[in-house]
């Protein structure tokens, strides 16, 4: 009676009871699922795993007619070339540039996120909420053309609106220094609704009662929001920080090839730019490769650090 009592108290669920091991029949009994998950995980490997084998030609004297395999080891060569290229100095300047006051527009998304979960109309919400997604699906052609049209100096209306109030048309695309702007906070207005997404989602979870206690206590909106919204959302406000971090380099080229002229280049030309000219025009596909494969290693580093960042002052991280 009493052994039947002392296994009674031990529960499936109890650090009491030993643990079983998990052997393929673990496995085949969800088989369905990962069933579902072989085409994903077959797509992956094909066009992400196996070209991989092809970032050695990075280190060779690559031509088409010897292949990779048969083409000349040269090692760093590439490399090297690309650290003295004389401009890689302005090229890594206008990335990190762009990069980083990309990454500055990083708390829109989540101030846009918390702006519609304080609105109460439903309708209005989705109404809102449909409204801000429709940019981030549109090509960066039709974006490129929209901006070309909206900054002509004769004929769009950014122009037409200074010139109403006083002031002086301006050649917007061919002025380096408002490139920056131009590039990023179109970035910004087409993938702001997007990316509230994940962020809206995140706010849904939160408890209701924790609000409703807060409401009780006399706090404000904005004090809600600051100790409860915000401090609920946290680790994916980190998560998708830290993601933002590692594509720090990765600047689009499809738009800025799109927005460069020849009176801008001092601020347009960028690393992925200057790979694509390279690697796709010039046929240079060896020291393309080269400077293709330190960007991601750059970006790779810069993720591994932010992340390390993280870990140890928020404990959330990715690894």
């Amino acid at each position: 009676m009493k052994e039947k009592n002392k296994e009674a108290a031990v529960q499936p669920d109890s650090p009491l009871r030993p643990k079983s091991k998990k052997g393929l029949g673990f496995y085949l009994r969800d088989w369905r699922l990962w069933l579902l998950l072989l085409p994903a995980v077959i797509y992956v490997f094909i066009f992400s795993y196996i070209p991989m084998y092809g970032v050695q030609i990075a280190f060779r004297d690559y031509t088409a007619k010897a292949g990779i395999w048969g083409s000349k080891w040269v090692g760093m060569k590439h490399f090297i070339r690309f650290f003295n290229f004389p401009n890689f100095k302005l090229y890594m300047e206008n990335t990190l540039r762009l990069g980083i006051y990309g990454l500055s527009m990083f708390p829109v998304s989540i101030i846009f996120a918390l702006m519609l979960n304080e609105v109460r109309s439903v309708k209005f919400k989705k109404a809102v909420q449909m409204i801000s997604y429709m940019p981030y699906f549109l090509s960066t052609v039709v974006v490129c053309s929209m901006i070309l049209l909206f900054f002509d100096e004769n004929k769009g209306f950014v122009n037409t609106i200074i010139e109403f109030l006083g002031g002086q048309r301006i050649d917007f695309l061919t002025r380096p220094e408002f490139f920056d702007d131009i590039y990023v906070l179109s970035n910004t207005w087409q993938i702001m609704g997007f990316g509230a997404i994940i962020y809206v989602a995140a706010l849904s979870n939160v408890p209701t009662e924790l609000v409703e206690a807060a409401r009780i206590d006399g706090a404000s909106r904005l004090q809600i929001i600051w100790h409860i919204y915000l401090p609920s959302i946290m680790p994916t406000i980190i998560i998708m920080l830290i993601f933002s971090c590692g594509g720090i380099l990765s600047a689009s080229h499809e738009k800025i090839l799109l927005l460069q002229n020849s009176l801008n280049l001092s601020a347009s030309q960028v690393i992925s730019t200057y790979t694509y000219k390279i690697g796709i025009q010039s046929g240079q596909f060896s020291y393309a490769t080269a400077i293709g494969l330190f960007n991601n290693i750059v970006n790779v580093i810069i993720l591994a650090i932010v992340n390390t960042i993280a870990k140890k002052t928020s404990e959330i991280s990715i690894w």
